[in-house]
């Protein structure tokens, strides 16, 4: 009769730790973003503007180093007046330089907002298909393990990259 509870006792433990233990994946989302053809294209085009952006601030860096070395060689002969216009000039060209180089490069600038454009959609679109996964398959929660260390060890079954890109339409 004692083994008969005993036994009993052990089914109903596991039965409620299997009703309580929690469902979960792991995905990679910097594998998932690349293996999207849009996102690879919207990495080119953003890398090519910011080729563009970087040339022409390096141009304008290359202007302002030779007014430079002009004014420091021309500076001796220049009258205090000559002298103080050209420093003038030189801040101003400076600051343009760095104010272009803010707005193209800079915390919300023109790169961030370019890339927000074109990238974030994509991150969405990644993120509803992983929402409609979880929900679909009753998942407790979803780690992702490619940006920093959020994941020491994952058990390669568990990755469900591949899942979602299936779920987006993309064959691997």
């Amino acid at each position: 009769m004692k083994l008969k509870l005993f036994l009993l006792v052990c089914v109903v433990c596991l039965a409620m730790g299997t009703i309580n233990a929690q469902r979960y994946a792991i995905i990679d989302t910097k594998y998932i973003l690349n293996k999207i053809p849009e996102y690879k294209n919207s990495e080119l085009r953003l890398q090519q503007t910011s080729e563009v952006w970087q040339k022409e601030i390096d141009g304008k860096q290359a202007a302002l180093d030779k007014m430079y070395k002009d004014y420091e060689a021309e500076k001796v002969m220049l009258s205090n007046e000559l002298q103080k216009k050209r420093e003038d000039e030189l801040f101003n060209k400076e600051k343009e330089v760095r104010d272009l180089q803010k707005r193209r490069f800079g915390y919300e600038g023109d790169l961030f907002k370019e890339r927000q454009k074109l990238i974030k959609p994509l991150q969405d679109k990644v993120y509803n298909a992983v929402q409609k996964l979880a929900v679909a398959r009753s998942y407790d929660f979803i780690l992702d393990k490619s940006e920093g260390i959020t994941v020491i060890f994952a058990d390669p079954k568990l990755d469900k990259s591949d899942d979602i890109l299936a779920e987006l339409g993309i064959k691997n």
